[in-house]
């Protein structure tokens, strides 16, 4: 029986990837039976160096600088590579830091509108042909027709409504409130008609103000808007809610 030692050495290797032109790391593994040269090679699909440009340093599992991997004509199984060490790329073609993960730096294309109107390989050409969106006609102009409706529905709501009127608003998903009506109309800050309501109790979101434009007065939190569908007018007594209480 043969008493030497027989080592069976991985045909493979995992390493960590670096270069100069990325801030990322990556991990691959290699067959250790190819040369340097047709390393580079496939190194240029993970980095974006050329490999004529590409000079490669060779650091441990810890971070340590090892070697240069400068021999093309060598296996690179021929250097100390082991599972997670790190290969670093360094790119001497005069790319700068940064330019492949920077978007910014990136040159965007830009096409005329009247230019893409024409292209039959575009997504507004596809949404065209599969009525899509805003180019089903039909789809939008009942769209239109029910939001026409609806705002016509509110105004007739909001018409019903006088400032002082003492009112209830329930909205889908939040508790049923006591006020008095103390604005009706439109607003600045978003299109339709609007009621604003002074609450029984703390309830609201401001005092009457909304982005420094003040519509009504009240204290503050007791103040809201509301759409006039929400309000329904009528002899809500105000509850005493023993706020003053001890």
């Amino acid at each position: 029986m043969d008493g030497g030692v027989t080592v069976i050495t991985n045909p493979t290797v995992s390493v960590r990837l670096t270069s100069t032109i990325s801030s990322f790391e990556v991990n691959k593994r290699y067959n250790r039976g190819i040369t340097i040269a047709e390393f580079k090679g496939k190194l240029e699909m993970v980095v974006g160096t050329p490999a004529s440009s590409m000079e490669l340093q060779l650091f441990s599992t810890t971070d340590k600088f090892m070697q240069k991997l400068d021999d093309n004509e060598a296996l690179l199984g021929s250097y100390p590579v082991d599972d997670d060490c790190k290969i670093h790329v360094i790119d001497r073609s005069g790319a700068q830091s940064g330019e492949f993960s920077d978007l910014s730096k990136v040159e965007k294309f830009e096409i005329p509108d009247e230019v893409y109107e024409k292209r039959t390989d575009s997504v507004r050409s596809f949404m065209k042909k599969q009525r899509v969106g805003r180019f089903n006609e039909e789809e939008t102009a009942k769209k239109e027709a029910e939001l026409a409706a609806r705002e016509a529905e509110e105004e007739a709501a909001a018409a019903a409504i006088d400032v002082g009127n003492r009112c209830q608003v329930q909205v889908v998903g939040l508790p049923t409130k006591i006020g008095t009506v103390m604005y009706v109309g439109t607003v600045d800050f978003k299109p339709g008609h609007w009621v604003g309501v002074k609450y029984d109790e703390p309830l609201g979101k401001h005092d009457g103000s909304v982005k420094e434009k003040r519509y009504f007065e009240c204290e503050n939190k007791y103040g809201a808007f509301v759409r006039p569908l929400t309000v329904t007018v009528g002899d809500f007594p105000e509850e005493d809610y023993g706020l003053d209480e001890m």
